[in-house]
């Protein structure tokens, strides 16, 4: 909206065109998300409270867990409004990518705001049935998959790139639909699973976007792609704005919801979240360097897998807890201690990400 509104007033002064740089525009992303947090958050904070929309604790976790008792929740609706009004205020509406990643991750956060209402404010433990969280989340999945292969303008924009290799890159056909379903849905579970410390999933979130944003510039800049070897996808590097305003909104929730936290994200954030870095890293070709950057929530995930085989085929458990986190609280690590150390391997894995742009 405002990327338009400053090509009209170029007519009138050369200096609005400053404007058109993706790379301003991405750090305005970020201040403009930040912002928008920070005045949203106190009076949604009270909201929430004064609805008694809070979180309840399982009876088999951490005893540490339970002063969190009555927490309010639903807060990932703060993260995904400063996320809709930053890409409606910055991004290019032209853009189909922009859209994509929008809707995927509105309609996911729907599914989550379903899930999260029933459980909060219904009293339903249960919450949305899984079955039928699975199935909304497929259907927005394959949808989205289905979408962006048909609407491909360029071979490249649906091969599987390898990471390092700068020759191998696999056609995937059809599989590609396949592939984007299991990392749209995988990335979104997986967020949610790691979801249960305060500050433990919203950070590498943000880094994770912040890492991507990066793939989105080089792949869409057509000097740059080149040099390092990436494919070039003309207008993908939009997605960049729309990184910059997870980013934002990110660091905004991260403010209130550190240790001790005074909101949590709930299963509207978790989820959304998670499918926004899924479907943006399939839209960037970089579903196996998501994969390394967000190590963190695959080895949450497989530790509830784990876990689950484990007890169904032997009847033991391989971990005092699942997922993860709750195995190292129950090991008696202090709650900011796991959360720290979590961010630390993420920033390491962050790394290692950005290090296949040059490594290959």
């Amino acid at each position: 909206m405002l990327l338009e509104l400053t090509d009209f007033l170029t007519r009138f002064h050369s200096g609005f065109g400053v404007f058109q740089y993706l790379t301003l525009r991405a750090i305005l992303g970020v201040l403009t998300a930040l912002t928008i947090s920070f005045i949203v958050g106190p009076p949604l904070i009270r909201r929430l409270s004064e609805y008694r929309i809070g979180q309840t604790v399982r009876d088999d976790g951490p005893e540490s867990h339970v002063i969190k008792t009555g927490t309010p929740t639903m807060g990932g609706a703060l993260i995904l409004v400063a996320i809709a009004i930053t890409t409606i205020f910055w991004a290019d509406l032209s853009n189909r990518f922009v859209w994509v990643v929008l809707l995927v991750t509105m309609l996911f956060g729907a599914v989550g705001w379903v899930d999260d209402y029933r459980k909060l404010v219904k009293g339903d433990p249960r919450g949305l049935r899984p079955r039928y969280k699975y199935l909304w989340q497929s259907l927005i999945a394959i949808s989205c998959a289905l979408f962006v292969y048909f609407s491909a303008t360029d071979p490249a924009e649906t091969r599987l790139i390898v990471p390092v290799f700068k020759e191998v890159s696999v056609d995937l056909g059809w599989m590609y639909v396949v592939v984007a379903y299991f990392v749209i849905v995988g990335s979104s579970n997986a967020v949610n699973l790691t979801d249960g410390l305060d500050g433990l999933a919203i950070l590498p979130t943000v880094m994770v976007a912040g890492a991507l944003g990066i793939f989105a510039y080089v792949t869409g800049h057509l000097r740059f792609s080149a040099y390092l070897g990436f494919p070039f996808i003309q207008g993908v590097g939009e997605i960049v704005v729309i990184c910059g305003a997870i980013v934002g909104a990110g660091l905004g929730f991260l403010w209130f919801n550190t240790y001790p936290a005074q909101v949590f994200m709930g299963d509207i954030g978790a989820l959304a979240l998670g499918a926004a870095l899924g479907v943006i890293a399939i839209l960037v070709r970089q579903e196996l360097v998501l994969f390394i950057m967000g190590g963190v929530f695959v080895v949450e995930t497989v530790s509830v897998m784990l876990q689950v085989a484990s007890y169904k085929l032997t009847g033991k458990r391989l971990f005092r807890m699942a997922p993860l986190h709750h195995h190292f609280e129950l090991k008696g690590w202090p709650e900011p201690r796991v959360i720290v150390r979590f961010w630390v391997i993420t920033v390491i894995l962050v790394l290692v990400g950005l290090a296949t742009l040059k490594i290959r």
